[in-house]
């Protein structure tokens, strides 16, 4: 079987988020898929599932720790593959825990994933949430998946140290800092954390946006907009609030490809 590490929301190799991708030749069980994601220590492995013609794919998403219901850069680093390795060209369907998912390859080079909109709704700050984060939140919401924190600027994003073992205390996939953006050319930054399912810190989460697109359009009164993540790697995230989805975009790049021998 082909395996690959793509860079997502990147056009650069080395920033963005890197993602395994595993083509599947024959069913494999979710103890091999898990262990292979343990192996290749990615925030996120994908599994594609060719199925019959005709037919959406099966795609799944493993952390080294656990499988989780949505994942962006690895749905982008599956397609990018599907893309160029001419798999697949138009629009791609991923059956999935989520959902259909739709993929196309857009003229500028960026890939566009039709997702669902999670539009957070407020709730009291979380006990520990402050103390665990050492800062004092603007504003929290929670979303289908993550909770959701505004800082009161963007570098107050950039200069948070969480103390990351206490976020695992708190009620959600994951915690997820976000601000309005002062650096030119964008509209919103974030950070995202996850120690609960094995990811101490995302470069770049494509998931989170899911709930970070519908928060930031309604506020900003915006439906497309420019995010960044400012993680050490880095990556840009281009949005489109379109109720009830939400349409992800940016560009990816392959590092490596290989044959899996086991």
């Amino acid at each position: 079987m082909r395996i690959f590490t793509v860079d997502s929301f990147t056009d650069r190799p080395f920033k963005g988020n890197p993602a395994g991708v595993c083509l599947l030749e024959s069913s494999r069980s979710d103890e091999w898929m898990q262990s292979l994601a343990r192996e290749l220590r990615h925030s996120e492995t994908a599994f594609v599932d060719p199925r019959e013609q005709g037919h959406p794919y099966g795609l799944r998403w493993f952390t080294p720790a656990t499988e989780v219901d949505l994942c962006g850069h690895a749905t982008m680093a599956a397609a990018h593959v599907l893309y160029s390795t001419g798999a697949a060209a138009g629009a791609i369907e991923f059956s999935t825990r989520s959902g259909i998912l739709t993929t196309k390859m857009l003229d500028n080079g960026f890939i566009s994933m039709d997702f669902p909109a999670y539009p957070p709704s407020e709730v009291p700050v979380p006990e520990g949430l402050e103390q665990a984060l050492g800062a004092t939140p603007v504003w929290v919401g929670k979303g289908v998946l993550d909770l959701l924190v505004e800082l009161e600027s963007e570098q107050a994003v950039r200069d948070l140290t969480p103390d990351i073992p206490a976020l695992t205390g708190i009620d959600a996939r994951a915690v997820c800092v976000t601000a309005r953006a002062t650096s030119k050319d964008l509209d919103y930054v974030s950070r995202f954390f996850a120690p609960k399912v094995g990811v101490p810190e995302d470069p770049v989460t494509g998931s989170a946006h899911c709930m970070l697109s519908p928060y930031w359009s309604t506020k900003l009164g915006e439906d497309t907009l420019v995010a960044a993540q400012l993680s050490e790697r880095g990556g840009e995230i281009h949005t489109t609030y379109a109720p009830p989805r939400t349409l992800l975009s940016g560009p990816a790049t392959t590092v490596w490809s290989g044959d899996l021998h086991i």
